[in-house]
């Protein structure tokens, strides 16, 4: 990609609010779940990244992870397998003893024209991946974690203004915002807060990988500030929401969009 994502996190000064901590990131491999791994690391946690098959991508988020200190946990699974779901926290609990931080970020989009155009195949596997994910890996980490642990889930704009071309897409961050206020008042007697980040256009590796050139040369310059966003804009909403901080919010979404106001 040119230019490259910023999702490094060169700009992020840590103040060592997760020291001890140990967070599981699906979708840790590159965009923003990489630069969420990388703030999370340099804010003292060890971090597990899942992701489907980009090993390249998950080595060098290894790699840059190591670069803080911290320890990350690579592991190559499809988190939209239940039972791969479960031993995907299995082996997070097994390498560090526990987990406080769940980040259910992975997700795939696939631009159709039409609704005609998006086949049975393509729907069922975007929710699988988007949504279904979440509740599976969601199920398998419950059992791990304790008073005071958070869980994080990445929604989008899309879900609050729509999109022509991503209808199937749109619809799984629709349910990500439904599930993230539910699953809140759910385990909110137990001590563990549920919310939520709805980036706007952020400047991805998904971005090129899903739309023509022409498309991905305006990307984002509808948004008030007339760019896309950069992962290292988001991830430190997750930071936030991950720390005590945030410890009176749950049910709740941070809109980083480039100042779209959306119905929140």
């Amino acid at each position: 990609m040119r230019p490259r994502p910023r999702g490094e996190a060169e700009r992020y000064r840590a103040a060592g609010k997760l020291t001890g901590k140990i967070a599981l990131i699906t979708g840790g491999d590159s965009g923003i779940g990489r630069a969420a791994a990388i703030a999370f690391a340099k804010e003292g946690a060890d971090i597990a990244i899942a992701y489907l098959n980009e090993h390249k991508d998950a080595r060098r988020t290894e790699a840059l992870v190591a670069a803080t200190g911290r320890e990350c946990l690579r592991i190559a699974t499809d988190v939209g397998d239940p039972a791969a779901a479960r031993k995907l926290v299995a082996q997070v609990v097994k390498r560090f003893g526990r987990l406080d931080i769940l980040v259910n970020n992975a997700a795939e989009q696939h631009p159709k024209e039409t609704i005609g155009a998006i086949t049975p195949a393509q729907l069922q596997r975007t929710f699988r991946t988007n949504i279904f994910s979440m509740f599976y890996v969601t199920r398998a980490a419950l059992g791990r974690m304790k008073r005071g642990a958070v869980i994080i889930n990445t929604a989008s704009v899309t879900a609050y203004r729509g999109s022509a071309h991503l209808l199937d897409y749109a619809a799984t961050k629709g349910a990500i915002v439904a599930f993230t206020r539910s699953l809140a008042l759910s385990l909110a007697d137990r001590g563990i807060r549920v919310n939520g980040v709805a980036p706007g256009p952020i400047w991805t590796p998904l971005i090129p990988s899903s739309f023509s050139r022409k498309q991905t040369a305006k990307f984002g310059r509808k948004t008030p500030l007339g760019r896309p966003g950069q992962p290292d804009e988001v991830a430190p909403s997750f930071v936030f929401l991950a720390f005590e901080d945030a410890s009176y919010m749950t049910g709740q979404m941070l809109h980083p969009n480039g100042g779209e106001i959306v119905n929140a």
